[in-house]
């Protein structure tokens, strides 16, 4: 009896299991090689803006409510996602009404579009204006109270981070993060330190980077996510660069203000979330008479820690 050709290739070869396991242990083995393991095509990261996400959550009809920019049809996963590790929000709060959250994440990062308010996180309370920014640890209940006016917030995890690894969130008490406050008025203090001070061109733009006594040593918010506020005077452009972590911002202030990612255009619009994929070449343009301000969320922290940031100016 003839046996099956052979094909021209191990790239041809469908995944082989054992011939004769001798358990179910075996039985459950897989055998890939060089060829047809590390041809896996991935959905790309799409370079997009979300607007109607912000208009649904800046609209006064719309209820108390979690309103998810998600992409994980696109992306191919399983899971409520914007880009493979990091899943933004908004949140609507009418006046007086309280919204709960209890993400799957190892921290959360809010920035106060509109609105006054308060969060409950365990003992602490914080109170929260227009411009405000703080973090959260993941694994537990927050409780988000409008004032006197509804408030709308922009919410980031990293949910996708431990959904893809079917990972728990920390325990009570065992999140990488505290409580953690950056009040507008002092980020825009420490803003104007920056250029004050000024800075070489070998620098990477003039961005406020967020920490806490907890993540010091990384200089991160969080393990695996890093949250700068990024500030580009008016008529100015941020140098052409590219890097291996992909960037979630939020545009808070970018009247006339335009990205050039992989030689498109892009142009911004107010509280929009805009996703610039991993190693994409990528400049920030400022054609107004303002500062453009957008705070950038990144999956940062992963690369720094295994060394592979892939930093670099694309222009020279």
């Amino acid at each position: 009896m003839s046996k099956e050709p052979l094909p021209l290739s191990i790239a041809d070869l469908p995944a082989q299991r054992a011939s004769a396991p001798k358990s179910k242990a075996e039985a459950r083995a897989l055998y890939f090689n060089t060829g047809n393991a590390f041809n896996l095509q991935l959905p790309p990261v799409p370079d997009e803006s979300f607007t109607a996400e912000p208009a649904k959550a800046l609209d006064r009809d719309t209820p108390t409510s979690l309103i998810a920019c998600d992409r994980s049809k696109g992306l191919g996963c399983d899971f409520p996602a914007t880009t493979p590790l990091v899943l933004a929000r908004y949140a609507r709060i009418r006046a007086g009404e309280t919204l709960e959250t209890n993400f799957a994440a190892s921290g959360v990062i809010a920035y106060v579009i509109a609105g006054k308010g308060s969060t409950l996180c365990g003992t602490e309370r914080i109170e929260w204006n227009p411009g405000d920014t703080f973090v959260l640890p993941g694994g537990c209940k927050h409780e988000h109270r409008a004032g006197p006016a509804d408030a709308v917030l922009w919410i980031v995890t990293n949910e996708p981070q431990l959904a893809f690894e079917n990972l728990a969130p920390p325990q009570q008490g065992q999140a990488p993060t505290d409580l953690v406050h950056f009040p507008a008025d002092e980020v825009q203090r420490q803003i104007e330190l920056l250029y004050q001070v000024g800075r070489g061109e070998d620098i990477a733009g003039s961005a406020l980077i967020f920490s806490s006594d907890r993540q010091e040593a990384i200089r991160n918010v969080l393990p695996t996510l890093t949250v700068a506020m990024n500030s580009l005077p008016a008529g100015k452009s941020q140098r052409p660069h590219r890097h291996n972590s992909v960037a979630v911002s939020l545009v808070i202030q970018g009247e006339n203000c335009y990205s050039i990612v992989d030689g498109r255009r892009k142009d911004w619009s107010q509280w929009a979330t805009t996703v610039t994929p991993a190693t994409s070449v990528h400049s920030h343009h400022n054609g107004g008479s303002k500062s453009a301000m957008f705070l950038i969320v990144q999956d940062g922290g992963i690369y720094y820690f295994t060394r592979a940031l892939g930093f670099e100016f694309a222009d020279e």
